[in-house]
């Protein structure tokens, strides 16, 4: 067996793996079918380098926009910064309380066996505050990863990068112009450095970062487009009873882990069914999730896909699966497979 393919093809035949594999399968389908696919990404993803594999899946057309937590947003660039300053600690579970007190004093915080450089906060943070600076004495407004992409397009902020710009999914995205969504900016790093910025008075308001509800309308918009109603609306393709002729399938969605990237993202569906009232919106049309929730513990991100068809934000064809397993051992195999690895 040479490629992953192979392996997951002949080994993967039962329970969560059997599951893993026939959502890499359709989730190829669907690409191969025309459709386009939104990524919700939650837990500490970048931070455990996906960007080395999602980077490809952006490349290579495979992942349309993103809808992740600011720490995932920042933590990539964290990571194409000041990657080779990071530590290591693999006996992260023996740490005491002073051990984690003395990491801390020597300017880390740690995240399961990774200890993230607070220098690397320090430096994204003003190349971020100079560009939030500019962007309010001209009155400009933008979403949190659109200031992020100003940051990455100016030639001189490439001499801090540590890692090839190829393992940043961030990177990957502004090079292809897709949206990243960050609901709850406010809960990063970044966001509590702003915050403490307009305090001090560096910047003179909040109002230069759009809020999660502007989020949400760009969100709707791009899916609207995306989903190919827009293109059916405008052409006027109707069937024989006079709905819409709507390309098949619209846009995927695959979350890895829970929380509000994928609560938030998932949400566009039904509220332009239900609040815009455009009934003949297609649903998501594929959907996969990869997480540790539970689903008896009574949480969102343990909640079975069939519960969100009660929601309105999936359909009873829609293809689903929910792989209960370890998001940085699955999601990077799935990807692989999709890739043809």
């Amino acid at each position: 067996m040479s490629t992953v393919r192979e392996f997951m093809e002949k080994q993967f035949l039962h329970f969560n793996s059997r599951e893993t594999l026939a959502a890499a399968k359709t989730y190829e389908a669907h690409i191969r079918a025309g459709g386009k696919m939104l990524v919700a990404m939650a837990g500490a993803m970048s931070t455990a380098r996906i960007g080395r594999i999602l980077s490809r899946m952006i490349r290579n057309g495979f992942v349309h926009a993103v809808s992740c937590t600011g720490a995932n947003l920042e933590e990539d660039i964290y990571q194409l910064i000041s990657g080779e300053n990071y530590k290591m600690v693999p006996d992260w579970r023996a740490l005491s309380p002073e051990e984690e007190k003395r990491i801390f004093l020597s300017g880390y915080s740690r995240v399961t066996d990774t200890c993230i450089p607070e220098e690397a906060m320090r430096v994204l943070w003003q190349a971020l505050l100079g560009v939030l600076k500019k962007a309010s004495e001209r009155g400009e407004r933008k979403l949190p990863s659109e200031f992020v992409y100003e940051v990455l397009r100016d030639p001189s902020f490439s001499r801090h990068f540590q890692r090839p710009k190829e393992e940043s999914w961030v990177y990957a995205a502004m090079e292809a112009g897709i949206p990243i969504y960050t609901p709850g900016w406010e809960d990063s790093t970044s966001g509590n450095m702003f915050a403490a910025s307009v305090w001090k008075g560096e910047l003179p308001h909040h109002q230069m970062v759009k809020t999660g509800t502007e989020q949400m309308e760009s969100l709707i918009q791009w899916y609207m487009e995306a989903s190919g109603y827009n293109a059916a609306k405008r052409a006027n393709r109707r069937r024989s009873d006079g709905s819409l002729e709507l390309p098949h399938p619209s846009v995927g969605f695959f979350q890895i882990g829970g929380g509000i990237a994928g609560d938030f993202a998932i949400c566009a569906v039904p509220t332009i069914i239900k609040d815009l009232h455009i009934e003949d919106l297609p649903f998501w049309g594929y959907f996969a999730q990869v997480s540790d929730a539970i689903t008896s513990y009574g949480g969102y991100s343990g909640a079975v896909p069939n519960e969100k068809i009660t929601w309105g934000k999936l359909d009873v064809n829609t293809p689903r699966f929910m792989i209960q397993s370890d998001a940085t051992i699955v999601v990077p195999l799935i990807f692989a497979y999709v890739l043809g690895d």
